[in-house]
């Protein structure tokens, strides 16, 4: 079984590769978001993308700044298959991984404005903002030096692959295409 963790830049296409990578691959799905999302559920919280970070943050601080995608780690032995665990945000998630062994982390960026044009096209409940604020949840996102806190620079330095999503479809299914090739030695 291999676990491939996701990380990146708002709207760099997390999302997309976990489909191809069920659809071609045959890969499980395990999301921090849904996770969030069910405990906002359970709690009454608005779902929004900054409910989701009070709650992450506060989950990793009460457990351990890995608490979230160690749950999930759980669900994905479970289901006994290659797994993804999307939406990997702090250095503490990726290290517990790492130590469980068969873990490959990707993480995928592209170019902000194209980001923004995919987040405005999407028009989930979390994506209906200005250019503005989405430059200013991600710079919160972006960089903490606690544990507990989000940290996407520090994620995309130690990823196994990075990934560039500014191309189309074809591009980027021909770079995963030759990660998977590699890891699941094909």
């Amino acid at each position: 079984m291999v676990i491939i963790g996701i990380t990146g830049t708002i709207g760099a296409g997390k999302g997309t590769i976990v489909e191809y990578l069920q659809q071609k691959h045959g890969f499980k799905h395990f999301s921090v978001r849904d996770y969030l999302i069910r405990v906002a559920k359970q709690q009454n919280i608005p779902l929004c993308r900054d409910s989701y970070v009070v709650i992450a943050n506060e989950l990793r601080r009460t457990h351990s700044p890995s608490f979230i995608t160690d749950e999930l780690y759980k669900e994905a032995v479970e289901a006994g298959d290659n797994a993804i665990i999307e939406s990997i945000r702090t250095e503490g998630e990726i290290l517990s991984l790492r130590e469980k062994g068969d873990f490959v982390l990707f993480a995928v960026d592209a170019d902000p404005k194209i980001r923004y044009q995919r987040v405005a096209q999407r028009k989930t409940e979390t994506d209906n903002i200005d250019f503005e604020k989405f430059l200013a949840d991600e710079r919160k996102e972006m960089t903490s030096t606690d544990p507990n806190h989000q940290n996407l620079s520090k994620c995309i330095s130690m990823a196994d692959y990075i990934i560039n999503n500014d191309g189309d479809f074809e591009a980027l299914h021909h770079q995963i295409d030759e990660i998977i090739d590699k890891i699941l030695n094909l």
